[in-house]
């Protein structure tokens, strides 16, 4: 994954986490294309957090109860910061054809 070029994904801390008291278990975070998440005894569960495209929000962002969140993207530009991946992003795009 282009996002986290050399740094291994278990040491991104960002993964969706659910409180149990606001989901209406309305559903829409079971659209998540990575497949974070099942669906256990009528409430969404978080089952493959490292699946989780570290940045993207959209299943908070669509939650109907509010009840997903994420770490702070600050923690999350930390890491990048310190690994240095923008920069292996960018090579890595640019040895993909995405960018010129």
């Amino acid at each position: 994954m282009l996002w986290l070029v050399g740094v291994p994904r278990e040491c991104v801390k960002w993964h969706p986490t659910i409180d149990p008291e606001k989901c209406v278990s309305c559903g829409i975070c079971m659209n998540c294309g990575r497949g974070v998440f099942a669906w256990e005894d009528g409430k969404p569960k978080v089952v493959r957090p490292n699946e989780c495209i570290p940045g993207c929000t959209t299943c908070m962002n669509l939650c109907r109860g509010e009840a997903i969140t994420f770490p702070p993207i600050s923690e999350l530009r930390a890491v990048y910061k310190r690994e240095k991946a923008w920069a292996k992003v960018k090579d890595a795009l640019r040895e993909a054809g995405k960018l010129k």
